[in-house]
Protein backbone atom coordinates (compact mmCIF):
# COMPACT_ATOMS: atom_id res chain seq x y z
CA UNK A 1 0.00 0.00 0.00
CA UNK A 2 1.49 3.42 -0.70
CA UNK A 3 2.01 4.81 2.57
CA UNK A 4 4.97 6.84 1.61
CA UNK A 5 6.13 9.15 -1.65
CA UNK A 6 8.27 12.21 -2.62
CA UNK A 7 7.67 15.48 -3.04
CA UNK A 8 10.66 17.27 -3.92
CA UNK A 9 9.09 19.77 -6.51
CA UNK A 10 9.26 23.66 -5.72
CA UNK A 11 6.11 25.38 -4.91
CA UNK A 12 6.94 27.24 -8.52
CA UNK A 13 6.96 24.39 -10.35
CA UNK A 14 4.03 22.26 -8.96
CA UNK A 15 1.85 25.55 -9.66
CA UNK A 16 3.40 25.94 -12.89
CA UNK A 17 2.56 21.69 -14.11
CA UNK A 18 -0.88 21.98 -12.54
CA UNK A 19 -2.20 25.95 -13.76
CA UNK A 20 -3.19 27.00 -10.91
CA UNK A 21 -2.32 30.27 -8.27
CA UNK A 22 -0.32 31.17 -5.48
CA UNK A 23 -2.96 32.08 -2.44
CA UNK A 24 -3.71 35.38 -1.44
CA UNK A 25 -0.71 37.07 0.46
CA UNK A 26 -0.98 36.57 4.45
CA UNK A 27 -2.85 33.86 4.05
CA UNK A 28 -0.44 31.37 2.73
CA UNK A 29 3.47 31.46 3.79
CA UNK A 30 5.16 29.89 0.77
CA UNK A 31 8.09 28.32 3.50
CA UNK A 32 5.76 25.60 4.38
CA UNK A 33 6.38 23.89 1.43
CA UNK A 34 9.88 22.48 1.98
CA UNK A 35 11.32 19.48 -0.11
CA UNK A 36 10.29 15.74 1.54
CA UNK A 37 11.73 12.82 0.34
CA UNK A 38 9.79 10.96 2.78
CA UNK A 39 6.41 11.67 3.05
CA UNK A 40 4.68 9.61 5.91
CA UNK A 41 1.65 9.64 7.32
CA UNK A 42 0.94 13.01 9.65
CA UNK A 43 3.19 14.74 7.12
CA UNK A 44 1.60 17.86 5.69
CA UNK A 45 2.28 17.75 2.15
CA UNK A 46 0.48 19.83 -1.41
CA UNK A 47 -2.54 18.83 -2.78
CA UNK A 48 -5.53 20.26 -4.86
CA UNK A 49 -8.90 19.82 -4.07
CA UNK A 50 -12.40 20.24 -5.91
CA UNK A 51 -13.47 23.05 -3.36
CA UNK A 52 -9.99 24.98 -4.28
CA UNK A 53 -9.23 23.62 -7.80
CA UNK A 54 -6.70 26.77 -8.55
CA UNK A 55 -4.68 26.48 -5.75
CA UNK A 56 -1.84 24.55 -3.87
CA UNK A 57 -2.66 23.76 -0.37
CA UNK A 58 -0.95 21.57 2.42
CA UNK A 59 -3.01 19.08 3.97
CA UNK A 60 -2.25 16.58 6.95
CA UNK A 61 -1.61 12.61 5.34
CA UNK A 62 -4.38 10.08 7.00
CA UNK A 63 -7.58 11.19 6.18
CA UNK A 64 -10.33 11.66 9.18
CA UNK A 65 -13.98 11.54 7.95
CA UNK A 66 -15.69 14.16 9.46
CA UNK A 67 -17.58 12.25 11.11
CA UNK A 68 -15.15 11.06 12.83
CA UNK A 69 -15.31 10.72 16.65
CA UNK A 70 -11.37 10.96 16.50
CA UNK A 71 -8.38 11.22 14.30
CA UNK A 72 -8.28 7.79 12.28
CA UNK A 73 -5.42 8.71 9.89
CA UNK A 74 -6.93 6.80 6.97
CA UNK A 75 -3.48 6.81 4.55
CA UNK A 76 -4.63 4.64 1.42
CA UNK A 77 -8.63 3.82 0.23
CA UNK A 78 -8.94 0.68 -1.74
CA UNK A 79 -10.89 1.67 -4.76
CA UNK A 80 -12.22 -1.59 -4.70
CA UNK A 81 -13.46 -1.85 -1.38
CA UNK A 82 -15.23 -4.83 -0.24
CA UNK A 83 -14.79 -6.62 -3.42
CA UNK A 84 -11.53 -8.23 -4.50
CA UNK A 85 -9.92 -9.06 -1.41
CA UNK A 86 -7.03 -11.64 -4.20
CA UNK A 87 -5.81 -8.74 -5.57
CA UNK A 88 -6.10 -10.22 -8.39
CA UNK A 89 -4.75 -7.81 -10.98
CA UNK A 90 -7.24 -8.45 -13.86
CA UNK A 91 -9.62 -7.34 -11.69
CA UNK A 92 -12.76 -5.40 -13.43
CA UNK A 93 -15.42 -5.39 -11.48
CA UNK A 94 -17.54 -3.01 -8.94
CA UNK A 95 -15.80 -0.10 -7.27
CA UNK A 96 -17.03 -0.74 -3.83
CA UNK A 97 -15.29 2.16 -2.67
CA UNK A 98 -18.67 3.94 -2.76
CA UNK A 99 -19.82 2.08 -0.15
CA UNK A 100 -17.30 2.21 2.30
CA UNK A 101 -18.51 4.23 5.55
CA UNK A 102 -15.10 5.98 5.43
CA UNK A 103 -15.15 6.91 2.04
CA UNK A 104 -18.73 7.22 0.95
CA UNK A 105 -19.16 10.93 1.03
CA UNK A 106 -15.60 11.57 -0.13
CA UNK A 107 -15.60 10.05 -3.29
CA UNK A 108 -18.36 11.76 -4.48
CA UNK A 109 -17.78 15.36 -2.86
CA UNK A 110 -14.62 16.01 -1.71
CA UNK A 111 -11.77 14.50 -4.35
CA UNK A 112 -8.41 15.79 -4.54
CA UNK A 113 -5.07 15.62 -6.32
CA UNK A 114 -2.51 14.20 -4.07
CA UNK A 115 0.76 15.98 -5.91
CA UNK A 116 4.02 13.65 -5.82
CA UNK A 117 7.41 13.23 -7.83
CA UNK A 118 7.34 9.55 -6.81
CA UNK A 119 6.43 7.15 -4.55
CA UNK A 120 8.04 3.80 -2.38
CA UNK A 121 7.07 0.29 -2.13
CA UNK A 122 8.38 -3.02 -1.54
CA UNK A 123 7.05 -6.22 -2.16
CA UNK A 124 4.33 -7.64 -0.20
CA UNK A 125 6.62 -10.20 1.33
CA UNK A 126 9.62 -7.75 2.45
CA UNK A 127 7.86 -4.53 2.39
CA UNK A 128 10.04 -1.27 3.09
CA UNK A 129 13.06 -3.30 4.27
CA UNK A 130 13.36 -4.29 0.79
CA UNK A 131 12.08 -0.57 -0.74
CA UNK A 132 11.74 1.00 -4.29
CA UNK A 133 11.45 3.96 -5.69
CA UNK A 134 8.96 4.08 -8.57
CA UNK A 135 8.74 7.17 -11.02
CA UNK A 136 7.25 8.49 -14.02
CA UNK A 137 10.01 8.31 -17.31
CA UNK A 138 10.75 11.29 -19.09
CA UNK A 139 10.86 13.12 -15.64
CA UNK A 140 7.40 14.20 -16.06
CA UNK A 141 7.46 15.23 -12.64
CA UNK A 142 5.24 16.02 -10.62
CA UNK A 143 2.65 13.98 -11.39
CA UNK A 144 -0.88 13.08 -9.21
CA UNK A 145 -2.19 10.79 -7.65
CA UNK A 146 -6.07 10.26 -7.36
CA UNK A 147 -7.10 11.35 -3.72
CA UNK A 148 -9.82 11.99 -1.05
CA UNK A 149 -10.10 14.18 1.33
CA UNK A 150 -12.05 15.75 4.42
CA UNK A 151 -12.25 18.46 7.31
CA UNK A 152 -12.53 16.94 10.71
CA UNK A 153 -13.85 19.72 13.88
CA UNK A 154 -12.28 18.63 17.23
CA UNK A 155 -15.30 19.45 19.49
CA UNK A 156 -13.14 19.83 22.18
CA UNK A 157 -11.17 22.65 20.47
CA UNK A 158 -12.94 24.34 17.73
CA UNK A 159 -10.18 23.07 15.77
CA UNK A 160 -10.18 22.05 12.16
CA UNK A 161 -8.23 19.56 10.73
CA UNK A 162 -7.81 19.15 6.75
CA UNK A 163 -6.67 15.83 5.74
CA UNK A 164 -6.22 13.43 2.76
CA UNK A 165 -6.41 9.64 1.82
CA UNK A 166 -4.67 8.08 -1.56
CA UNK A 167 -6.57 5.89 -3.50
CA UNK A 168 -5.38 2.42 -4.54
CA UNK A 169 -5.74 -0.12 -7.33
CA UNK A 170 -4.66 -3.32 -8.75
CA UNK A 171 -0.86 -3.62 -9.44
CA UNK A 172 0.22 -3.21 -13.05
CA UNK A 173 3.12 -5.03 -14.34
CA UNK A 174 6.04 -3.18 -12.99
CA UNK A 175 4.34 -3.04 -9.67
CA UNK A 176 4.20 -7.00 -9.82
CA UNK A 177 7.58 -7.40 -10.83
CA UNK A 178 8.78 -4.82 -7.78
CA UNK A 179 5.89 -7.70 -5.94
CA UNK A 180 3.89 -5.44 -4.75
CA UNK A 181 0.33 -6.55 -5.17
CA UNK A 182 -1.33 -2.66 -4.97
CA UNK A 183 -0.43 0.40 -6.42
CA UNK A 184 -1.58 4.06 -5.68
CA UNK A 185 -4.09 5.42 -8.26
CA UNK A 186 -1.83 7.79 -10.99
CA UNK A 187 -4.36 9.79 -12.85
CA UNK A 188 -3.26 10.86 -16.82
CA UNK A 189 -3.02 15.20 -17.00
CA UNK A 190 -6.15 14.76 -19.11
CA UNK A 191 -8.31 13.10 -16.35
CA UNK A 192 -6.97 15.72 -13.64
CA UNK A 193 -9.62 17.87 -14.07
CA UNK A 194 -12.17 15.98 -14.04
CA UNK A 195 -11.47 14.05 -11.25
CA UNK A 196 -11.73 17.51 -9.44
CA UNK A 197 -14.80 18.23 -11.55
CA UNK A 198 -17.94 18.10 -8.84
CA UNK A 199 -20.15 17.32 -11.70
CA UNK A 200 -18.61 14.09 -12.99
CA UNK A 201 -21.01 11.45 -12.64
CA UNK A 202 -19.92 9.35 -9.68
CA UNK A 203 -19.52 5.78 -12.67
CA UNK A 204 -17.30 8.22 -14.71
CA UNK A 205 -14.75 8.89 -11.52
CA UNK A 206 -14.76 5.37 -10.48
CA UNK A 207 -13.80 4.72 -14.12
CA UNK A 208 -10.38 6.36 -13.54
CA UNK A 209 -9.57 4.45 -10.65
CA UNK A 210 -7.24 1.92 -12.98
CA UNK A 211 -3.90 0.75 -12.87
CA UNK A 212 -1.79 3.38 -14.97
CA UNK A 213 0.33 1.73 -17.90
CA UNK A 214 3.37 0.19 -16.55
CA UNK A 215 5.48 1.20 -19.56
CA UNK A 216 5.33 5.00 -18.53
CA UNK A 217 7.21 3.72 -15.35
CA UNK A 218 9.98 2.59 -14.07
CA UNK A 219 11.83 1.43 -10.47
CA UNK A 220 15.11 0.79 -8.96
CA UNK A 221 16.03 -0.14 -5.43
CA UNK A 222 16.76 2.18 -2.43
CA UNK A 223 17.86 1.64 1.38
CA UNK A 224 15.76 0.53 3.84
CA UNK A 225 16.59 3.26 5.86
CA UNK A 226 13.33 5.32 4.07
CA UNK A 227 11.29 2.79 6.54
CA UNK A 228 12.01 5.86 9.47
CA UNK A 229 9.84 8.51 9.40
CA UNK A 230 12.20 10.63 10.68
CA UNK A 231 14.76 10.19 8.23
CA UNK A 232 14.39 12.90 5.49
CA UNK A 233 17.60 12.85 3.65
CA UNK A 234 17.81 12.82 -0.36
CA UNK A 235 20.24 10.24 -0.33
CA UNK A 236 17.64 7.83 0.88
CA UNK A 237 17.01 8.13 -2.76
CA UNK A 238 20.25 7.04 -3.90
CA UNK A 239 20.17 3.57 -6.38
CA UNK A 240 20.85 0.64 -4.40
CA UNK A 241 20.72 -1.33 -7.44
CA UNK A 242 19.63 -2.00 -10.96
CA UNK A 243 16.35 -0.48 -12.57
CA UNK A 244 13.12 -2.88 -13.33
CA UNK A 245 13.42 -1.48 -16.79
CA UNK A 246 16.34 -0.85 -18.76
CA UNK A 247 17.32 3.29 -19.26
CA UNK A 248 19.91 4.24 -21.45
CA UNK A 249 20.13 8.08 -20.99
CA UNK A 250 21.85 9.06 -17.17
CA UNK A 251 22.20 12.13 -15.03
CA UNK A 252 24.09 11.86 -11.47
CA UNK A 253 22.29 11.88 -8.94
CA UNK A 254 24.24 14.67 -7.27
CA UNK A 255 23.01 16.68 -10.16
CA UNK A 256 19.62 16.75 -8.77
CA UNK A 257 21.33 19.26 -6.55
CA UNK A 258 18.58 19.02 -3.79
CA UNK A 259 19.58 22.13 -1.70
CA UNK A 260 18.30 22.78 1.97
CA UNK A 261 17.33 19.13 2.62
CA UNK A 262 19.89 18.93 5.53
CA UNK A 263 22.74 19.16 2.99
CA UNK A 264 26.37 20.34 4.68
CA UNK A 265 28.52 22.96 2.98
CA UNK A 266 30.89 19.65 1.41
CA UNK A 267 28.45 17.83 0.73
CA UNK A 268 26.72 20.36 -1.48
CA UNK A 269 30.79 21.23 -2.68
CA UNK A 270 30.85 17.69 -3.83
CA UNK A 271 27.40 17.67 -6.22
CA UNK A 272 28.82 20.60 -7.44
CA UNK A 273 31.47 18.75 -9.43
CA UNK A 274 31.90 17.91 -12.85
CA UNK A 275 30.55 15.10 -14.60
CA UNK A 276 33.44 13.19 -16.21
CA UNK A 277 32.31 12.74 -20.21
CA UNK A 278 32.09 8.82 -20.54
CA UNK A 279 32.79 6.73 -23.86
CA UNK A 280 30.06 3.98 -23.01
CA UNK A 281 26.79 4.01 -20.78
CA UNK A 282 27.34 3.63 -17.24
CA UNK A 283 26.27 0.53 -15.35
CA UNK A 284 22.38 0.59 -14.90
CA UNK A 285 22.58 1.43 -11.40
CA UNK A 286 25.23 4.11 -11.51
CA UNK A 287 22.41 7.25 -11.48
CA UNK A 288 18.68 7.90 -11.50
CA UNK A 289 16.82 9.97 -13.86
CA UNK A 290 14.49 10.69 -11.07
Amino acid sequence: MCGRYVVISKLKAIEKRFRTKPLPEGLFDPTAFAPNVNVSIGNYAPVITNEFPDVVQLLQFGMTPFWAKKPTYFFNARSEGDHNKEDDPNYRGAMGIINKPAFRHAIRYKRCLVIVDAFIEGSKKDRLNKPYLIYMRERRRPFALAGLWDAWTNKDTGEVLHSFTIITTVANDLLKKVGHHRSPVILSEQHEQEWLDPNLPLSEATALLRPYPAEELNAYPISPRIKSPKINDPYLLEPMGDRIYKEYEYELFEELKLEGMGMTPARQRKTAEPKMPRKKPPPDNQGTLF
